[in-house]
């Protein structure tokens, strides 16, 4: 492991910040783009977590948070596929 201690403002750590979530973002957007499209468009918290690479907790700050968009049937909770990708998109054009 190596560590190396510099010297930066929280500007500059923001920015560093700011840069490895675009680049997450985009590469996220990239791997969505490329798989093929699949039949169901209505997704569990679970199949969104995964879908999303975090866990059911985080989807469930987001929904909190107004992030994301959700959809109820009976007691349960579904997010459409489509509407997913799109709110990624458009949180894409507020990081940048």
């Amino acid at each position: 492991m190596n560590v190396q201690f510099m010297q930066i403002d929280q500007e500059q750590l923001v920015a560093l910040f700011q840069q490895g979530i675009r680049i997450e973002v985009e590469n996220l957007i990239k791997t969505l783009s490329e798989q093929k499209p699949s039949k169901k468009e209505f997704l569990s918290r679970k199949e969104t977590a995964d879908f999303f690479g975090v866990s059911v907790v985080t989807i469930h700050s987001w929904v909190n948070e107004g992030l994301i968009s959700f959809y109820k049937m009976g007691n349960r909770t579904y997010f459409k596929r489509s509407e997913l990708i799109e709110q990624l998109l458009n949180s894409q054009k507020t990081v940048a």
